[in-house]
């Protein structure tokens, strides 16, 4: 068992430097899956810097066979398309998980861990007829708290097709979530900013204090928590 570990790792580590030199975002993915890997997921999150709303991630499974060119970084794209290729990924049939990650739990836990913590229930909300995914592709510097052989990617959302459409459905997710809470909380301007500190925003917050759906522990909330 020691050993089949050991191999795991070394079979991991070699990637990063391999992906780095190519433009074809799902070469890691194949890389993996000709050194014996079986399922390979992307993660990514969306909403580490905003004031209000949750933290959501993704986690993706893309078929060995689709266009993996079609998903790029979720934040180079428009929300016209960041919608259309959520739905792609519905009609090629990928495997596709979301963990979201409340305010309360964000003040409680910090926004680092609340991200972990998203992308650990993203995992855990893939369907239940998935398979496991036996290898994790993770966008930053942090793995997340499970048992699974995990390989972060600094930009990954640039380097592996699976994390950018993870990014994608992490942000198109989000926003429909600030869009209804908009409508809860319409001053605040959510369906624009999206909970995101611009000087609208805080304009908002300072004049009318901040909601339920804000971060009480973040700097520009916190000091108009009464």
């Amino acid at each position: 068992m020691v050993q089949q570990v050991k191999t795991i790792s070394q079979r991991l580590l070699i990637l990063p430097s391999i992906v780095a030199d190519t433009d074809d975002t799902f070469f890691l993915e194949r890389s993996l899956y000709t050194r014996g890997f079986s399922c390979v997921a992307g993660l990514d999150e969306a909403g580490r810097g905003p004031l209000a709303g949750p933290v959501v991630a993704a986690c993706v499974i893309l078929p060995p066979c689709c266009n993996s060119s079609l998903f790029l970084d979720s934040k180079i794209l428009s929300h016209a398309r960041r919608c259309s290729l959520v739905q792609v990924l519905a009609d090629i049939g990928a495997l596709t998980g979301v963990g979201i990650v409340s305010t309360t739990t964000i003040d409680r836990i910090n926004i680092l861990q609340a991200s972990l913590l998203a992308m650990k229930r993203a995992v855990a909300n893939l369907p239940t007829f998935a398979p496991s995914p036996d290898v994790l592709l993770i966008d930053g510097t942090f793995k997340i708290p499970m048992d699974t052989p995990q390989l972060t990617l600094v930009r990954g959302e640039s380097k592996s097709a699976s994390i950018a459409a993870a990014s994608i459905l992490a942000k198109v997710t989000r926003d429909a979530m600030m869009t209804e809470l908009d409508q809860q909380f319409p001053v605040y301007n959510f369906c624009r900013n999206k909970g995101y500190p611009t000087v609208e925003h805080r304009q908002a917050i300072a004049r009318y204090g901040p909601t339920a759906c804000h971060r009480q522990t973040f700097k520009g909330v916190k000091e108009f928590v009464r």
